[in-house]
C-alpha cells in the first residue's frame, strides 16, 4: 500500500481490543469562533452515527460553557445560537449511545471534578465501574450514566495528586502528567479531548485503539476523529498512534508517549478537496457517491496498470514477487459490505491466480483458532480501517507471526497504520452508511490484485493484456449503467410497498445478490435475503409469493441456462421477477416481470457493473418509503461496535 505503514504504532496487548464505538470528536484553538468550527465539524461527522451531541468552550472569563441537546445537529445549533460564545477554544462531540440512554445528562463533554475540565471520549472503559466506586469514596459526584464522566473525574483526581505535591506552578504539562495517569489505569479503548479552564489555550489529546487527527494549520490547530471535518480548512495532518498524548495551542502541538516521554510527530498532506465532502446538487450523499463511482473506480485503476508488462502495479505490499510466490493461502478477513467483495476476491484468486482463497468474518476469525500455515497471507478489507472486529483479526493474526495487507478507503487509519502493506483505494470519501462506491472500488482492486498475482504464476502474457483491456473499459460502461437510473425509479415504485425480497445470482454474481440485498436491508429496513440461485429449491423457494419479488441477477455467461431455469421456477410458483440483465438479452424480456439493462462485459468484472442497479433500486425504494437514506436508523459508518 503507497505509504500504508507510514507510522509504527505502538503495539497493544490483543486482550485490550474490545470496543471501538461510533462517536466522533472535534477541536478547535486559534483566532476563529471554536462553536462555528465545532457545529462545522460535528455536521461532517453525522454519519458515523449518533443520538445526541455537545460542544465546550472556555469563556473569556475562563469559566466552562457546556450546550448538549439529543438529537441532530440541527438541534444543538439552536441551543449554541441561544448561548453563544466567541472563544477560540473548544471541543465538540456526537455520542452513540453505550452507558446509558440517549439523554442531556448522558451526552458528552462531561465535566470533571469542581468543573476543572470538559472531556469527550470515544470508545468504551470497561474498568469504569470500579473506577467509579473509587471515585465516589473520595467525594466524586455523578450526574450521568457513562463510562466517560468516570475518565473525567479520574483526571481531575490525578491532577489534584500531582499539583498538591508540586512545589512549581502548574504548568500544560503537569496536566499532561495527569491525563498519562489517568490512562494508564483504563482499561478498554479511547480517544480523549480535554479542556481544562486552567489552561484555556491548550486541548489536550489521547488514544488508544480509536483514532485521533490533528489538523496543522496557521496559527490554528483542530482536532477531530478522522480527517472529515478537516477537509478545506487545512491540508496538514498528523495522525496520533496509541499512547500518545498532545497539547495543541494556536501556535504548538507536542506529542508525547505515555510511557516514552516526546516523541516526533510526522505532517502529512491531507489530499482531499472540499467539495468530495459536500452533497452538492444531489438529493443524499448516497445518490452522489453512486455516481461518482466511474471516477472513484479510473482513481482506484489510476497508475496501477502495467500494459508493457500485462499486469498490475502496486507500490505498497511491501512483498517481493518471490515472497509472493511462497504464498500458498490468502485469507480474506472482512465485515459487511467489506465482506461481499471478499467473496468476489474469492472467486478472482481462485480463478485468475490459481491460489487457494477463504473467506472469513472478522468477528469470528479474531475468536476461533483456525490452522494458518507459514504461507498464509492474510488481507483485511475495511472502507474506514477502523473496524474493531477487523482490526482485532489482523491483530491477532499479525501476533501469530502472519504476513498482513490490507485493503483501505482511509489514509492513516488504524488498520492501514498496523498492516504490512496493502492497497489504498483512493475512492474518496464516502459519507453514505450504506457503502456504494468502496464496495465498487474494492472489487476493482481485487481484480487488479487477481491480475498481479497471476501474471506471478501461470497467467500468459496475451490474457494478462485482455484484461487490463476489459478493466479500461469498467468505468464507462458503470456510466452506462447509470442512465438506468429513472427506469430503476419507476420499478422501484412499482415493488416500494413489499416487505420480502429475495436476491439470486450464481458464480461471481453471488455475491452481488448478497450485497444487493444488504444494502435494501440497511436503507429501507426491508426484509431481503440473498442466495446462490440454486440454493434457492433447497428451502427458500417456500417463501415465494405474489408479495415477494425475486431480483435476479443474470448478465450472460457460462451458467445463464442454469439461472435461466431457476427463474423459471420462480415465475412458475407466482413470484414477481426483476431480472439485471446483459443489453441485448431479448430471453429475457419473455420471462422476468421487469428489466434493468447493463452493459455486458466479462465474468470477472461483473460484479462492479451488477452492483449499480441494485445500489440504485435499493435507493429508490427506501426514499419512497420516506427513509432517512443517507442515516439509517441503529447503524454507523465509520465503526462498529463489537
Amino acid at each position: 500500500m503507497e505509504s500504508l505503514n507510514p507510522l509504527v504504532p505502538v503495539a497493544i496487548p490483543f486482550e485490550q481490543i474490545r470496543v471501538i464505538n461510533m462517536c466522533g470528536i472535534v477541536g478547535y484553538v486559534g483566532p476563529r469562533v471554536a462553536q462555528d468550527f465545532l457545529l462545522e465539524g460535528l455536521r461532517r461527522l453525522e454519519y458515523r452515527g449518533y443520538d445526541s451531541a455537545g460542544t465546550a468552550t472556555i469563556n473569556s472569563e475562563r469559566q466552562l460553557n457546556i450546550t448538549k441537546s439529543v438529537g441532530r445537529i440541527a438541534r444543538l445549533a439552536q441551543e449554541v445560537a441561544a448561548s453563544p460564545c466567541d472563544s477560540g477554544i473548544g471541543i465538540g462531540h456526537t455520542r452513540w449511545a453505550t452507558h446509558g440512554a440517549a439523554t442531556v445528562d448522558n451526552a458528552h463533554p462531561h465535566l470533571g471534578g469542581a468543573e476543572t475540565l470538559a472531556i469527550a471520549h470515544n470508545g468504551v472503559i470497561e474498568n469504569f465501574a470500579e473506577l467509579r466506586t473509587s471515585l465516589k469514596a473520595k467525594g466524586y459526584e455523578f450526574h450521568s450514566e457513562t463510562d466517560t464522566e468516570v475518565v473525567a473525574h479520574l483526571i481531575a483526581d490525578c491532577l489534584s495528586q500531582i499539583s498538591d505535591s508540586s512545589k512549581v506552578s502548574p504548568t500544560p504539562e503537569i496536566a499532561v502528567d495527569a491525563i498519562k495517569k489517568a490512562i494508564g489505569q483504563l482499561r478498554g479503548t479511547f480517544g480523549l479531548a480535554i479542556i481544562f479552564k486552567q489552561w484555556p489555550d491548550s486541548i489536550f489529546a489521547a488514544r488508544l485503539g480509536s483514532p485521533l487527527v490533528i489538523g496543522v494549520g496557521d496559527g490554528e490547530h483542530f482536532l477531530a476523529s478522522d480527517a472529515q471535518p478537516l477537509i478545506g480548512f487545512t491540508e496538514r495532518i498528523v495522525y496520533l498512534a496509541d499512547n500518545q498524548v498532545a497539547i495543541l495551542t494556536a501556535d504548538s502541538l507536542e506529542v508525547t508517549h505515555r510511557d516514552a516521554g516526546l516523541v516526533s510527530h510526522h505532517v502529512r498532506v491531507l489530499d482531499v478537496e472540499s467539495n468530495q465532502v459536500e452533497m452538492g446538487d444531489y438529493d443524499h450523499y448516497m445518490l452522489k457517491e453512486i455516481f461518482e463511482q466511474p471516477e472513484s473506480l479510473r482513481n482506484t485503476m489510476r497508475g496501477r496498470l502495467n500494459e508493457d508488462d500485462a499486469t498490475a502495479v502496486f507500490g505498497g505490499l511491501n512483498l517481493t514477487p518471490q515472497d509472493l510466490l511462497k504464498v500458498k493461502r490468502v485469507v480474506f478477513t472482512a465485515c459487511g459490505t467489506s465482506w461481499h467483495s471478499s467473496l468476489v476476491g474469492e472467486y478472482l484468486l481462485e480463478d485468475i491466480a490459481q491460489i487457494p482463497v477463504e473467506v472469513e468474518y472478522a468477528s469470528e476469525l479474531r475468536y476461533r483458532n483456525p490452522p494458518m500455515d507459514e504461507g498464509t497471507l492474510l488481507f483485511a478489507i475495511t472502507q474506514s480501517g477502523e473496524t474493531a472486529d477487523t482490526l482485532g483479526a489482523l491483530r491477532e493474526m499479525k501476533r501469530k507471526g502472519h504476513m498482513t495487507m490490507a485493503i483501505c478507503n482511509v489514509v492513516g487509519s488504524s488498520i492501514a497504520q498496523e498492516a504490512d502493506g496493502g492497497i489504498y483505494l483512493h475512492a474518496g470519501p464516502e459519507i453514505g452508511v450504506a457503502s456504494t462506491k468502496a464496495y465498487t472500488s474494492q472489487c476493482m482492486a481485487l481484480v487488479m490484485l487477481s491480475l498481479y498475482l497471476g501474471r506471478l504464476r501461470h497467467l500468459s502474457y496475451n490474457r494478462g493484456r485482455k484484461m487490463i483491456s476489459r478493466i479500461q473499459e469498467i468505468p464507462d460502461k458503470v456510466e452506462l449503467a447509470l442512465k438506468q437510473n429513472d427506469h430503476i425509479a419507476a420499478i422501484a415504485k412499482k415493488y416500494q410497498d413489499c416487505n420480502n425480497f429475495l436476491y439470486l445470482g450464481r458464480h461471481y454474481n453471488f455475491p452481488t445478490a448478497l450485497e444487493g440485498a444488504l444494502k435494501l436491508k440497511e436503507i429501507s429496513y426491508i426484509h431481503a435475503e440473498g442466495y446462490p440461485a440454486a440454493e434457492m429449491k433447497h428451502g427458500p423457494i417456500a417463501l415465494v409469493d405474489e408479495q415477494t419479488p425475486s431480483v435476479f441477477v443474470m448478465p450472460q455467461g457460462f451458467i445463464y441456462e442454469k439461472v435461466m431455469s431457476n427463474l423459471e421456477e420462480i415465475k412458475a410458483r407466482g413470484g414477481p421477477v426483476i431480472a439485471i440483465a446483459a443489453e441485448g438479452d431479448e430471453r429475457i424480456a419473455e420471462v422476468a416481470d421487469d428489466v434493468i439493462y447493463i452493459p455486458q462485459t466479462v465474468e470477472y468484472l461483473q460484479p462492479i457493473v451488477s452492483a449499480i442497479p441494485l445500489q440504485l433500486l435499493s435507493y429508490h425504494i427506501a426514499l419512497l418509503r420516506g427513509c432517512d437514506v443517507d442515516k439509517p436508523r441503529n447503524l454507523a459508518k465509520s465503526v462498529t461496535v463489537e
